[in-house]
């Protein structure tokens, strides 16, 4: 085993050890009396389309049910794994870089991270934590890594014209660069995860409740995700602890 392997496996130990502390304290807080060592636990993994606000709904979400909710959290705990900044995992979240720029890139030793390197510390990092549940994931193909019985998987879409009008205000972007900007993370964002995990995220078998921000909004959104969170969890009785050695 070498240096850099085993200083992976020591930061994914972190991170397991991390949540289960931040979990047994919710636990004690909640009072429950059942024991839970053995007992599978659900998470949510919030896919979106680009302008539909995802992040302020999974963080609607994770108030409400105190739950963490891991968006760029993710970021920050890869480029913990990898010793880089987050800011140099920008260049390949959730985006698909040709082979050609990844090899130029490798050989001029950029500072960095490849893509293929990025996905696999993102894969570690989605299962060490959802086999510990109780967690909303954002977007970064969590809900095709994740075993769809442990996870509650939603889709968020809308208008182009509402998530065009969102980016160009958030953004301050002219009309046509905001309308540019949501089609291309969309591409983006539906390649990496059709390279790296070979499913279509657009699928809508790839989801549980397909909801439209274009009707609902981020309060409703949340209400609609946590109400079908107990149905969820009933059903996870029926399929026992998620392994985290199967699961990858």
């Amino acid at each position: 085993m070498n240096s850099q392997t085993t200083r992976l496996d020591q930061a994914i130990e972190r991170v397991i050890a991390t949540h289960a502390s931040w979990e047994r304290q919710r636990r004690e807080v909640q009072s429950e009396d059942r024991d839970a060592s053995n007992q599978p636990a659900l998470s949510i993994a919030l896919a979106r389309q680009a302008g539909t606000q995802g992040t302020l709904v999974a963080h609607e979400i994770g108030a409400r049910l105190n739950w963490p909710v891991y968006d760029r959290e993710l970021l920050e705990l890869i480029a913990g794994k990898a010793g880089l900044r987050a800011s140099l995992l920008e260049s390949v979240d959730e985006r698909r870089k040709s082979w050609l720029l990844e090899w130029i890139e490798a050989f001029a030793s950029l500072p960095g991270i490849s893509e293929i390197g990025y996905s696999r510390l993102l894969v570690e990092t989605v299962l060490s934590l959802g086999a510990l549940g109780h967690c909303v994931f954002v977007g970064r193909g969590a809900a095709q890594i994740l075993p769809p019985q442990y996870t509650l998987r939603v889709y968020l879409v809308g208008a182009l014209s509402d998530r065009v009008d969102y980016i160009s205000k958030d953004r301050g972007l002219p009309h046509d660069e905001a309308e540019r900007f949501v089609k291309e993370k969309d591409h983006e964002s539906i390649e990496f995860v059709k390279s790296h995990f070979f499913k279509d995220p657009t699928d809508p078998m790839q989801c549980d409740l397909l909801l439209n921000r274009s009707r609902w909004s981020i309060t409703e959104c949340a209400d609609l995700i946590i109400q079908a969170v107990p149905m969820a969890e009933s059903r996870l009785e029926k399929v026992g602890a998620f392994d985290l050695r199967v699961a990858s």
